[in-house]
Parts: C-alpha cells; sequence; structure tokens
C-alpha cells in the first residue's frame, strides 16, 4: 500500500470529507481531533459514521479516523464510528507517547468488532522519545511526524528552515525503518506555498520517509509526484534487479560503470516497491 499523500479533512465537514478521495491522496484522515472545535465533536462524530456507513462511499484509497488522545472521548469517538458498519481501514492515534497509548486506543475500537491497524502520530517531545517503541507496537503500520505541536510543545520557533526540529523529523524515519513501518512527514501549513511543498517533500523522500502529510486538496499532486519514482530511477532499478538476478552468487556486480552491492540492490528494490505501490492506487 502506498502513503505517499495523507490527507486530512474534518470531521464535522460531511460534504468535504467525501470529496477527499478525488483529490487523489492515497490516504484520506476524517478528523475528529484538532480540526474540531470542542463544541462540535459529537456533530462530527454522526458526520463522519454517516459518511463510513455510506454504501455510496467506497473511494480507491485508504480511509482513517483520527481519535482524540485522551480516553473519555477517544471511547466516544469509538463507539460513534463503530455504530454501524464503516467503510473503514485505519485510525491515527494523535500525540503518542508510548505503545501503550497507541495500544489502549486501538483496543477501544478493535472491542467494538472493528479491529484496525494504526498511524501512529509522534508530535511531542515524549513521543519522538518514545518513537522506537511506539512504531514497534503490533497494531502500527505507519508513524507520522507532527513538527508543529512539537514545536509547541518544547517553545520552539518554527523556521522555513526547520533546523529546530530537524534532528526529531530524522529520529522518526530511523524509528519507522527499525521496525518496518511507513514513515509520514509533517505538513506544511502554507497552502499557497507550493514551491516550499516541493522542495520539503523532496528533502523528506531523500530521508527517508515514504510520504507526507496534507491539509489541502491542492497539495496532494506535489506530494505524489515526489514520492513517485522517476521513470529514469526505475529503469536503473530494473537493470540492477535483472543483473542481481542473473549473477545471484556475486557479491558485487557491475551495472552501467557502477560497481553494485547489497545496499544498492536494497535501494533499488525500495524503487521499484514504491512504483509499484504507486501504480496500483
Amino acid at each position: 500500500m502506498a502513503r505517499r499523500s495523507v490527507l486530512f479533512s474534518p470531521g464535522d465537514e460531511p460534504a468535504l470529507m467525501r470529496k477527499a478521495p478525488a483529490s487523489g491522496a492515497d490516504t484520506v484522515v476524517f478528523d475528529l481531533e484538532d480540526a474540531v472545535a470542542p463544541a462540535n465533536k459529537n456533530a462530527a462524530r454522526a458526520a463522519v459514521a454517516d459518511v463510513l456507513s455510506d454504501p455510496a462511499f467506497d473511494p480507491d484509497c485508504e480511509v482513517c479516523v483520527r481519535l482524540n488522545p485522551d480516553r473519555d472521548t477517544a471511547l466516544s469517538d469509538a463507539e460513534a464510528i463503530t455504530s454501524k458498519d464503516p467503510r473503514l481501514d485505519s485510525i491515527m492515534v494523535p500525540k503518542a507517547e508510548s505503545a501503550d497509548d497507541v495500544l489502549e486506543l486501538h483496543e477501544l475500537v478493535a472491542a467494538r468488532g472493528c479491529d484496525r491497524p494504526v498511524i501512529a502520530l509522534c508530535e511531542s517531545a515524549g513521543g519522538i522519545l518514545a518513537a522506537e517503541e511506539i512504531a514497534a507496537a503490533g497494531p502500527v503500520r505507519a508513524v507520522a511526524f507532527g513538527a508543529e505541536d512539537l514545536a509547541a510543545d518544547v517553545g520552539a520557533t518554527r523556521t522555513e528552515r526547520g533546523e529546530e526540529v530537524s534532528h526529531a523529523r530524522q529520529h522518526v524515519v530511523l524509528a519507522a525503518g527499525a521496525a518496518g513501518v511507513d514513515a509520514i512527514d509533517t505538513l506544511v501549513t502554507d497552502i499557497e506555498a507550493t514551491d516550499r511543498l516541493t522542495e520539503e517533500t523532496e528533502f523528506a523522500r531523500v530521508l527517508g520517509y515514504d510520504g507526507k502529510i496534507a491539509i489541502h486538496p491542492a497539495q496532494v499532486e506535489i506530494i505524489n509526484e515526489a514520492f513517485t519514482p522517476a521513470a529514469e530511477d526505475v529503469e536503473w532499478a530494473t537493470r540492477v534487479l535483472d543483473a542481481a538476478g542473473s549473477a545471484a552468487e556475486q557479491g558485487v556486480i557491475r551495472v552501467d560503470d557502477e560497481m553494485i552491492d547489497a545496499p544498492l540492490i536494497a535501494r533499488a528494490e525500495t524503487i521499484i516497491d514504491r512504483y509499484e505501490a504507486a501504480d496500483e492506487h
């Protein structure tokens, strides 16, 4: 499954939720947490439940719901979204600071007959420091980095260059790699800053991220393009894997005057996996 673009949609905006899959996002997240004011939580739960249970709502993308982080509010979320037969592929656990945080919210939903994998948000100092155990928790299939909440938590000032969150950003992708789960990069808050979004997304890909959060449909195409391997990379990877298959017992092979060993073969495999996953969407 590709998670190049992870598009958030407010849970109290049913029209936007229904339109979200048309953006081309690999994952759409119906948000019951930060995007919804406290006074609108019940209305948002009802709206999300209605969309998820509508037989006409059957998009070709991953459908996720972001719960609230505290247990009592998350319990209300879980009861609402499982009250009918939901078209739901995963849940998002925000502000995760331990594996127990993930397991507790996962169980709230699973206990109601809706056992779904988890995307966990590491977006606090505690969450970043515990990223390894969070990523390795059984239900987790992806971890996402939340730079805005992290900066608020530690009192950092957000900058376009992002040095203040660079250590945390790299720590999350390392934790995801160690656990073998997807890593989703933080958002760009300025939806008009397309050049900045392109630059940040390309850098996230270089770091090893698999995808990036989007907060507006206009951001999705830019993100998808950056995380879809270019044709020349796919051609290189295909030549490498073909050569590796023909020389299975050699430790080092030669492709296009380049000496190829195990790490580069692994890179080629990653490129092909990402290309095929994107092509399936």
